[in-house]
């Protein structure tokens, strides 16, 4: 998994608090990230149809969905996520050896299969899930 998901996750929740059209400027500032990098996520959720842009002196990204409405599954699907994958396989098909020559591929349908009850889950957590997440979060430790 790339920090592209972290970044979207980060970028929609505080537009969801802004509830305005806010720039990349501003949202980097939140993410802790630069510019170019929330310009790249947020125009890969723009194309899913998750945010909209305006044009202009105060132009910017805003929410094109209800919260309610934008799953964790679906910022994956517009960033190609992978949760669970792995760029290296052990063995080598070319070997005799049941175990060498087989591994790789075992190994990737385990990873497919982990990936898929990933994205399961992700389908059932909202940006305004995690948003009211956050506001439990800062309530609890006021009154702590």
């Amino acid at each position: 998994m790339t920090s592209e998901f972290a970044v979207a996750i980060h970028g929609l929740v505080f537009l969801n608090q802004r509830k305005s059209t806010t720039s990349s400027e501003e949202l980097a500032a939140n993410v802790c990230t630069n510019p170019a990098r929330v310009r790249k996520v947020l125009a890969k959720l723009k194309k899913a149809g998750i945010v909209a842009t305006k044009e202009g002196l105060e132009g910017g990204y805003h929410l094109a969905k209800d919260p309610l409405n934008i799953t964790l599954k679906q910022i994956c699907d517009a960033l190609e996520v992978k949760f669970v994958s792995s760029s290296w396989k052990s063995g080598d098909e070319t070997n005799p050896c049941m175990i060498a020559s087989g591994m790789a591929g075992v190994m990737d349908d385990l990873y497919g299969e982990l990936d898929d009850l990933c994205k399961k889950r992700m389908e059932q957590i909202t940006i305004k899930d995690i948003h009211e997440s956050l506001v439990r979060k800062k309530l609890n430790s006021l009154k702590s």
